[in-house]
Parts: C-alpha cells; sequence; structure tokens
C-alpha cells in the first residue's frame, strides 16, 4: 500500500513519530510516497528528519500556537486572532496538498495531527483513505484525565483534536499503556524507533533538558548558576541559536540534533521536559525518570502530565524542578520490561490496520466476474 503523511511540525514528538511509523510500513512491504508538513516560521525543520524520512517533503504554512514575547507561555487569544488573518494563505496551503495527493495517489493518507489534515477532508474529495494519529485522541477515551478548572480551554483542545479527524475512518490513539478500544477509537502503543531499541542505557553524570519553548531556557541557565556541581545537557529549538553554547561549565545548549538527543538519553541520570508524549516515552523505554513540566497555556500539554504522571512515567512539575528530578529513583526493572513489550507490538497492530484497510477496499471495488 501506498501513504502519505500529513504532519504537524510543532515540536520533535510528531516528526520522530512519523519516520518511527515510516520504518514499520517500509519493513512489512509497503511505501511512503510523499510527506507535507505543516511548517511554522519560529521554527526551521529538522535537518535529521529531512535526511531520514527518505521521501521528498513539502512544507507548506499551517496554523500554529503564539508565544508571548519570551518565546515561553502560549496566548490563547493571540493564537486565535493571528489564525483567523491567515485563513486565505490557508486555503493556499490547503490546495498545495490537494495538488501532492493528486499528484501521489496514495492509498492512505496518515495525519499526525495537522489540522489541516480535516479541513482537507472537509473540503476536497479524495480516493485516499484518511487516518489520524497521535496521544491527543486519547481525549475520546473513558481513561483520560482531564487537567482541573480550563473550562475554555478543555472545549477548544477536544474541538481542535476532532477538527484534525474530521472524516477519519481510523483515529489511532498513542498510549503510555494499554488500554481498551473503543467505539471509532483504536488504543495502540507509542511509536519508538529502532535506534532507541538499540541504545545502550548506561549511568552518566549529567541530567537531560528539553523544551519545545526556548524561553524555558532561562529557567534551566537559572538553576544551573545556583547548582554548579550538577551538570545539564539541554535540547532546544531555538531558530538562529548555534550547534552547541556553552553559557556555564555546568551547562551546554544544543539544537535538537535527532542522534545527539537520543544519545544523551541513554546515557543521563534522568529528563525533565516540557510535557509532550514522545521523549516521554523513549525516557520510559530507557528506564529513566522523568520531571514534566507542561508549557504554560497549553492545555493539552497539562493534561499529558497528568497522563504520563498516572501511567508511572515520572512526576509533572510547574517549572524546571532539576532538584525533584534528583529525588526520582530509576524506574522498576519490571515496569520497564512490561513497558518494552508493549512498544514493540506495533507490527502486529499495523498488519490488523491494513487486513483492515484491504478487507474494505475489496468490499467497495469487486472485481467484475464474467460467466
Amino acid at each position: 500500500m501506498r501513504f502519505l503523511f500529513l504532519i504537524q511540525g510543532e515540536g520533535r514528538g510528531h516528526l520522530t513519530q512519523a519516520l518511527s511509523f515510516a520504518g514499520i510500513l517500509r519493513s512489512e512491504g509497503h511505501q511512503l510516497c510523499g510527506v507535507v508538513v505543516g511548517k511554522s516560521p519560529r521554527r526551521n525543520l529538522p535537518e535529521f528528519f529531512i535526511q531520514k524520512i527518505g521521501v521528498e517533503v513539502t512544507a507548506v504554512e499551517s496554523p500554529n500556537f503564539e508565544t508571548d514575547g519570551l518565546e515561553k507561555q502560549i496566548l490563547l487569544g493571540k493564537t486565535i486572532t493571528t489564525n483567523l488573518r491567515k485563513l486565505p494563505t490557508f486555503w493556499k496551503s490547503l490546495q498545495h496538498i490537494h495538488q501532492v495527493i493528486e499528484d501521489k495517489q496514495p492509498e492512505v493518507v496518515l495525519n499526525f495531527y495537522e489540522p489541516l489534515g480535516g479541513l482537507y477532508t472537509l473540503f476536497f474529495r479524495s480516493k485516499s483513505a484518511f487516518w489520524t494519529i497521535g496521544h491527543q485522541y486519547l481525549e475520546a477515551h473513558p481513561d483520560f484525565v482531564f487537567a482541573s478548572g480550563r473550562r475554555l480551554e478543555k472545549f477548544l483542545f477536544r474541538m481542535h483534536t476532532r477538527l484534525t479527524a474530521l472524516g477519519a475512518e481510523e483515529r489511532l490513539a498513542l498510549s503510555f499503556l494499554p488500554k481498551e478500544n473503543e467505539a471509532r477509537l483504536r488504543v495502540v502503543p507509542p511509536l519508538l524507533r529502532q535506534e532507541v531499541k538499540e541504545l545502550k542505557v548506561s549511568g552518566g553524570d549529567f541530567y537531560l533538558a528539553y523544551m519545545v519553548n526556548p524561553g524555558y531556557s532561562e529557567e534551566v541557565l537559572s538553576f544551573a548558576k545556583l547548582h554548579p556541581e550538577i551538570q545539564i545537557k539541554a535540547f532546544w529549538d531555538k531558530k538562529g541559536a548555534q550547534e552547541i553554547e556553552n553559557p556555564l561549565p555546568n551547562l551546554s545548549f544544543h539544537k535538537v540534533n535527532d542522534q545527539g538527543f537520543l544519545e544523551a538519553m541513554a546515557a543521563c541520570k534522568g529528563l525533565i521536559c516540557t510535557a509532550g508524549f514522545e521523549s516521554v516515552c523513549e525516557a520510559m523505554y530507557l528506564g529513566k525518570p522523568v520531571v514534566m513540566v507542561p508549557v504554560a497555556g497549553q492545555y493539552e500539554q497539562a493534561c499529558n502530565a497528568l497522563d504520563g504522571e498516572q501511567s508511572g512515567a515520572g512526576k509533572k512539575a510547574d517549572f524546571f524542578d532539576f532538584e525533584g528530578l534528583t529525588m526520582l529513583p530509576l524506574a522498576d526493572a519490571s515496569d520497564t520490561a512490561a513497558y518494552q513489550k508493549w512498544a514493540e507490538s506495533w507490527p502486529s497492530e499495523f498488519r490488523k490496520l491494513v487486513y483492515k484497510e484491504e478487507q474494505i477496499s475489496q468490499t467497495e471495488s469487486p472485481e467484475l466476474v464474467l460467466n
């Protein structure tokens, strides 16, 4: 089968998930024929993704979060008004996506939480099946824990998540731990690439930090100044930053580099990160303790942190609490082994999906039999 990916380009999580899925489908004898990434003016598309995905990457301008002047807190009002002003631009992006799909003729379009994906199915006709995948779709599961209060943000988060899945035949909810499937929702394991599974875990002398918004670097810098005895390697996606910056003897900032980040993950004492999904899953697989810091103003990350805490990944914090991280124990070996077994069950899940799609195709397009 021929697949085409639509990918939300904010952070590294959706990009690394796409790399993992590409590896699975190729190992099963299927083809990735194209990739479209929703780009942000605040970020460059990481070079590691372009090099490893193996097909032409088309970038289109897409709805994205707006932050404060410190590039730290998500500003909800500014996000809404800015994206509304860009509606003509987004319409051009949808037309561009349509042209790519018409040219590539995929059998399945797989959407990694890109909002233009749902809008595409609303405004354009396509013969391709439409699937969506992401941890966010777990919000439709009865076991999902929402951050309390913030009713408007909860409503907007759920509305946005369902917008990305308009017209989807398959909604694939990535989950830290196994859960029962629900109507129109399939719970699937995290998408971890083979490189993660082949890492050699060791006990280094440093703590690892990852921040999706570079404004959090001030918190890391302040802590490092006060604790020169603690070594920190921090990865960020700051536009225009040097590959490596060393503001202090015990602190280095690294531009997002996939292999470098994974190697640091395998060797670190523990991870502190903004509360995405992918980095936390990688740390769980490697048995590393985690502190999760929800991006201020981003309701989705507040929910992620609660889900991660409930799943045994680590602890939620309101700031880059390295002291809290130093007190967390290593994961229990049996829990890590159970998690690894869950994460490695993707090939069988993929075969179920493809078999179901092939059955649907045969039903909808029966062969003409002449008697």
